[in-house]
Order: C-alpha cells, then structure tokens, then sequence
C-alpha cells in the first residue's frame, strides 16, 4: 500500500470516527430532552395531585365549619 492509499483510509477512518461521535451525541441529546419531557410531565402530576389534595382539605374545613 504506498502512502496515498494510507492516507485515503487514515482520512475514511477518521471521518467515520467523527460520524459516530456526532451519532453518539445526537442520540444523548434526544435521551436528555425525553428525560426533560418525563420529569415535566411528572412535576405536572405531582402539582395537579398536590391542588387536589388542598381543594380537599379546603372542603373539609368547610364542611366543618358548616357542622
């Protein structure tokens, strides 16, 4: 192999190494951003849990209030 073919497959090798890398970070960012979805999706709940919760107490103070 004389040193132009070397070359040719140092540059092929290198570029595929540069494609897995960018891969490699294109699918950690869609990893984080659905992380990013699950945990807002999950504060959502625990907010809406949370109203409940006090709309509850609020009506059971009411009530006994009325009592």
């Amino acid at each position: 192999m004389n040193m132009q073919d070397k070359a040719r497959e140092l540059l092929v090798q290198d570029r595929q190494h540069q494609e897995h890398l960018q891969e490699t970070m294109r699918n950690r960012v869609a990893e984080e951003e659905n992380t990013n979805e699950e945990t807002q999706e999950q504060a959502r709940e625990l907010l809406v849990q949370e109203r409940l919760h006090d709309d509850h107490l609020h009506e059971a103070m009411l009530s006994r209030s009325r009592e």
